[in-house]
């Protein structure tokens, strides 16, 4: 997909087709009053008759407009004016996206832009648009014979804005709204790869790819033995069970001098999770392949970074293992030693994101690093919480927690901050070890990340708990490549601060 910002006005475009929006209670934008005037009244006849309510997500297709140079215009219901926010703003794009794809019109020049959105800046509904185009035409067909596929596909979307002085800054927003887009559609690719063929290696292989598309990462990937000399004794323990053998991603990204203090972002990467010896039940296990979506928005969120050139410096860590049942596995009961010298009894084997994210947590600090932000699909009580509408933020230090709100605030990708009191460790307390690895059935999503938090130390340290948003099941089943799209608004803000 190809786009681009350019200004002026909707009846002079020379296009396939021009989209402007139409308020409910048939109430015209800007442009689709412009294109009205031109059109000598026959845009607001048609609507007069009942063409089109306004209603969101309705549309309009018209073709051969009077006075009109596109071949087309295309009419776009936004619902109620007052109601107006980024959701609603996105269900406008997604619907004129899929209208221009099934009618063949592979450009358009969109005027949607200059439509007040509530609590939106200019900046933000570009991105807006440029995500939800994207998430509109994203496939995930690679293994499909033959290949799902469109006719012909939108294949460039201009973005009309309103003052031509604005034009540079508004490309360089575009080009970061393109690199994010683009790492999503990475973290989804990624996630939707079956767990065959998306194994530790798969991971490790995407990662050193990326190093050698952009000369700042530099990508270093840990075998098993490796793994065993840095005593990462809580890793490896889930790792006993599988035959793909574990490895452990360093990736680094320089862009600022080497005594600035790296953001460190640690991706739970268990490619499919059976739960060991504490088996899962069997239905719908295979979306179990689902379980590496925080590597995979780490690995994302650093190759956005480096296509938008970002002047700070980033490290990412991934602990890339399956977890199975074998006569190796680990069993309940058992006691391992992590790297961080804690011992820790293995009450459940399927509480293994924890085990494999206590020993990356531990090995941060070697990088000296001002923050620390794990992302896991750690736990299903996290859906029993929060559904599948935000995720679960859990930190030792505030500032470092509202800095992840106001960037799910800014991308509308929603998180929700909880408690890790002092009560909630009581829960974790063993009769044979320093720690137990789960807590009991009460408060699971908070005693989780409060054994996180034991590892943590001095560190300032974050953990977003994904595991409601990381995929969507049923009809639209697959990865939503969230939340790094708030990851990298997090790390653009970090940047303004710092500027």
């Amino acid at each position: 997909m190809q786009f681009s910002v350019k200004s002026g006005s909707p009846e002079k475009q020379r296009s396939a087709c021009v989209v402007a929006g139409v308020f409910d209670n048939r109430k015209l934008s800007a442009s689709a009053r412009k294109l009205d005037e031109a059109s000598e009244g026959f845009i607001s006849s048609l609507i007069r008759r009942g063409e089109l309510e306004g209603k969101l997500g309705q549309t309009l297709l018209l073709h051969n407009v009077k006075n009109i140079l596109s071949d087309r215009v295309l009419l776009v219901g936004c619902g109620k004016e007052k109601d107006f926010r980024p959701k609603q703003f996105r269900k406008v794009v997604d619907a004129a996206v899929k209208k221009l794809n099934d009618t063949g019109s592979m450009e358009a020049v969109f005027y949607l832009t200059e439509l007040g959105v509530k609590g939106c800046d200019s900046d933000q509904k570009i991105r807006h648009q440029v995500m939800a185009t994207t998430q509109s035409l994203y496939l995930f067909n690679d293994f499909k014979n033959p290949k799902d596929s469109t006719r012909r596909p939108l294949r460039k979307m201009t973005i009309m804005v309103n003052n031509r002085k604005d034009l540079l800054h508004r490309e360089k927003v575009l080009r970061e709204s393109v690199a994010i887009a683009d790492a999503v559609k990475l973290a989804k690719d990624l996630g939707n790869m079956p767990g065959n063929f998306c194994t530790p290696e798969y991971l490790a292989g995407q990662a050193l790819g990326l190093s050698k598309t952009y000369p700042k990462i530099s990508t270093e990937i840990w075998d098993e033995a490796q793994i065993e000399a840095q005593k990462m004794g809580a890793f490896l323990s889930v790792t006993r069970g599988s035959r793909q053998p574990a490895r452990f991603i360093i990736m680094q990204y320089q862009g600022a001098e080497q005594t600035q203090k790296p953001i460190v972002l640690i991706g739970k990467g268990v490619t499919f999770d059976a739960g060991g010896i504490s088996l899962k039940p069997g239905a719908a296990m295979d979306e179990m392949k689902y379980d590496m979506c925080g590597a995979a928005s780490v690995i994302a969120t650093i190759a956005a970074v480096a296509e938008m050139e970002l002047p700070l410096n980033l490290v990412v860590l991934v602990p890339a293992t399956e977890n199975l049942p074998d006569g190796q596995a680990t069993k309940p009961g058992d006691i391992i030693t992590s790297l961080s010298g804690k011992t820790i009894e293995v009450l459940n084997t399927d509480a293994e994101g924890r085990l494999i994210l206590c020993d990356a947590i531990s090995y941060s600090e070697t990088f000296e690093p001002e923050v620390v932000i794990d992302v896991a699909t750690l736990t299903g009580a996290c859906i029993i919480a929060l559904g599948h509408h935000a995720s679960a933020v859990f930190s030792n230090h505030s500032p470092l927690s509202h800095d992840l709100e106001h960037a799910a605030k800014a991308t509308n990708d929603k998180v929700w901050p909880m408690p890790i009191w002092e009560e909630y460790q009581e829960q974790l307390k063993s009769n044979f070890a320093d720690i137990a690895n789960i807590g009991g059935r009460d408060a699971g999503m908070i005693t989780a990340a409060c054994f996180l938090s034991q590892f943590a130390g001095k560190l300032h340290w974050a953990h977003l708990d994904i595991a409601g948003v990381a995929w969507e099941s049923g009809k639209n089943k697959g990865a939503s490549g969230r939340p790094v799209e708030l990851l990298c608004q997090f790390l653009l803000d970090h940047v303004n601060d710092k500027a």
